[in-house]
């Protein structure tokens, strides 16, 4: 498979899931039963988000235990963590915002990355940079639904990953929007879950939400 082809089959299973956990792991002896909850609930994908000394071995940990899990990194901010992130197993990455360099960084590596936006100014240099999917973060607070829809009008070639205050009461309004790649969301892996080690109540919140996809895209 060449590059190119493999970059998109990684964005598609990613667009087939329709909700990416969006994981905080403070310890990486939680990453194996977290992947494991995830997949059981089929939902085998999760942004590990890097801003915690322990989401380098936990992408490490989740990519070689469970290798039929789609894992990525968030919250990328530099190249150094983006090097860091694929090299621990990361098969995409997800930034805040739209760093030029981080960017070229991923796609010069062959590793899609969704950098956030808000802006038609933002929109329009990813763009010119060559993505077609872009994270809208922070979702809730920039707007919403009726954001998105408002700027992807002149933007058709733009397709969005919302992330920031979706919840099971408005996901199915965005993934109901052609222009909505997939949805980023927290609410069935929450800090306080993982903590206290209830792996069963994420699968079953995993489990719903996958239902919630499947009612609205099939």
């Amino acid at each position: 498979m060449n590059k190119t082809l493999q970059m998109n089959n990684t964005l598609n299973k990613l667009g087939n899931y329709g909700i990416v956990p969006v994981v905080v792991l403070n310890d990486s002896k939680d990453a194996a039963p977290l992947a494991k909850a995830l997949c059981d609930g089929g939902l085998a994908c999760a942004e590990v988000t890097f801003r915690t000394d322990a989401a380098e071995e936990s992408i490490r940990i989740m990519s070689e235990q469970f290798p039929e899990m789609l894992v990525g990194a968030g919250t990328i901010l530099t190249t150094e963590q983006a090097e860091r992130a694929i090299a621990a197993g990361a098969k995409f990455i997800v930034s805040p915002g739209l760093n030029p360099e981080v960017v070229a960084f991923c796609l010069e590596k062959n590793v899609p990355i969704t950098p956030g936006v808000v802006t038609p100014s933002e929109m329009e240099q990813a763009i010119k940079l060559g993505l077609k999917i872009v994270k809208f973060f922070p979702a809730e607070p920039s707007g919403g639904l009726a954001m998105i829809k408002a700027v992807s009008a002149p933007y058709t070639m733009l397709q969005f990953m919302p992330t920031g205050g979706i919840n099971p009461t408005n996901v199915r309004e965005y993934l109901k929007y052609d222009k909505i790649f997939a949805c980023g969301g927290s609410w069935m892996v929450k800090s306080s879950l993982i903590d206290s080690g209830d792996f069963d109540a994420i699968t079953e919140l995993t489990k719903e939400a996958a239902k919630i996809v499947a009612e609205i895209r099939g």
